[in-house]
């Protein structure tokens, strides 16, 4: 080889490096928190507004549609709003005559208070959700933009974990594949979610940035397994922007591709190239005596992972109610039995082996799934809501997942029975 020729070949090398270099600085190399395992994360909906926060979004999710009035509301459960820096005034009244109030997730305030109660009960962190159809544009696009900002922000103040998860639900085959990876990007970019250093907040693992793409393999969507690959392909390899770890939230039976799964056993071909594998599971039993069922269907997971060399997170709920949303159901169709129906999972998951929980879900109370503070003097009137205990806490569900985290990490003693409620912070 010529001179010239070993000069140019060890330039064009220096280029490349230089190159690699360049691609590899999007992502920090490390985080504060650098596994999902030992974490109890809950996911976060953010998704609330009020005719007056400014976003443009009236009563999003507290009303499906018309005016937010006695009889027409969409959740089941009202959260209790003492400590929030601010709230707004609604047509419903407590029992004493006094006004009830609701909060907006657009307010950088409630966002703070969220992260603060977690931090405050030792709750490890949150995946804040992105729906396919909010994250298109316009209003939408820019509250949950908003949220995010506010949502990493208030980690850092708080030192909790923090991830984003894509839910695609009403996803269109291919057609947003590319919305959704310019998303990614301009989180990225804009919001420098990942490049803070070992001292950041976003949640790591297997060494790269976690990002869950929930949705996949359920019977029924009108996107392929080919959209989920062209995704995966992206956040895991492209030379950018990639280099992810990511979660894939699955049917409750995808192992048996049966029930809530699309028969297709590609499904399982595409898990195998996933980082952690993370069933969906409200709804699938309704008490603990089904759950005790259910969690053959965990150890079969678990097995299978580990089989394949992928880890396992599986959802813990602590109850669920529709009826002001869908009145065809009946109220309370899932009772939180003080905390029990909860407990039952989170030792049940534990003693099974799981090494993570994800918990479903830290702010739906249109499902009245929600952990955190929750009213013990709900609004009376025409739309019914469900009650805490008279001898549960406001914070009693913070409580127990605190403790769930501690357990899981083995910081206090394994325990099948529920602990204690004490009394509310």
């Amino acid at each position: 080889m010529s001179t010239l020729n070993k000069k140019l070949s060890v330039l064009l090398a220096a280029v490349c490096i230089c190159g690699t270099a360049t691609a590899q600085q999007k992502h920090s190399r490390t985080s504060n928190y650098k596994s999902y395992k030992g974490l109890v994360m809950a996911g976060y909906q953010g998704w609330f507004n009020t005719p007056e926060d400014g976003a443009n979004r009236n009563w999003n999710h507290w009303v499906a549609k018309g005016q937010l009035e006695p009889g027409n509301i969409k959740v089941d459960l009202w959260p209790e709003t003492k400590e929030y820096g601010k709230t707004y005034k609604t047509p419903f009244v407590h029992e004493d005559g006094s006004p009830a109030y609701l909060f907006s997730s657009y307010d950088a305030s409630t966002v703070n208070l969220h992260f603060k109660w977690m931090k405050d009960y030792d709750v490890d962190g949150l995946f804040v959700q992105r729906f396919v159809g909010q994250v298109r544009g316009g209003a939408n696009r820019h509250h949950n933009n908003r949220v995010m900002h506010h949502a990493l922000e208030a980690s850092k103040k708080y030192n909790r974990a923090i991830a984003v998860m894509y839910d695609l639900s009403g996803m269109r085959d291919s057609v947003d594949v590319p919305m959704l990876i310019n998303d990614w990007k301009n989180l990225v970019d804009s919001l420098h979610m990942t490049d803070g250093g070992d001292k950041q907040t976003y949640l790591y693992h297997r060494g790269k940035p976690l990002v869950a793409l929930w949705g996949v393999g359920f019977s029924g969507r009108n996107y392929t397994l080919r959209s989920i690959e062209r995704l995966m392909n992206f956040l895991q390899n492209d030379p950018v922007y990639g280099g992810c770890a990511v979660l894939l939230g699955v049917p409750a039976y995808w192992r048996d591709l049966a029930k809530d799964a699309a028969n297709d056993p590609h499904l399982h071909d595409v898990l195998k190239r996933a980082d952690i594998v993370h069933p969906w599971a409200v709804g699938r039993f309704k008490t603990e005596e089904e759950y005790a069922t259910y969690l053959q269907q965990v150890k079969g997971d678990i097995a299978w992972c580990r089989e394949n060399k992928v880890d396992y997170v599986p959802v813990v709920f602590p109850g669920f109610s529709w009826t002001n949303m869908y009145p065809r159901f009946p109220l309370n169709q899932i009772p939180r039995n003080n905390g029990s129906f909860y407990w039952k999972q989170i030792s049940g998951a534990i003693g099974a082996g799981a090494e993570m929980l994800y918990v479903a879900m830290f702010d739906e109370v249109d499902e009245a799934t929600a952990i955190f503070k929750l009213s013990k003097n709900p609004p009376v009137g025409k739309s019914p809501f469900v009650k805490l205990a008279d001898d549960e806490p406001s914070d009693h569900y913070l409580q127990l997942t605190g403790y769930a985290a501690k357990m899981l990490r083995k910081e206090v003693p394994f325990r099948e029975q529920i602990p204690a409620a004490k009394p509310g912070k």
